[in-house]
């Protein structure tokens, strides 16, 4: 796991929490906000993986028979 992976799932969760809570005491910035954080930290996960799997695959490619 790299640091994109877990900024990414720690931004992800703050974001479903902040619109949540906006949803709750209606607040649409707030929700809109919390919205906008989750899909930062999706995209952000997602270059994480992306790197992981690259990272992986270099090494598979390395590997001696």
């Amino acid at each position: 796991m790299n640091k994109d992976q877990v900024k990414g799932s720690l931004e992800k969760a703050k974001g479903s929490v902040e619109a949540a809570v906006g949803k709750t005491i209606g607040s649409d910035k707030m929700r809109v906000q919390g919205a906008t954080d989750k899909a930062v930290g999706s995209a952000q996960k997602a270059a994480g993986d992306l790197q992981e799997a690259v990272k992986d695959a270099s090494k598979a490619a390395h590997k001696k028979p």
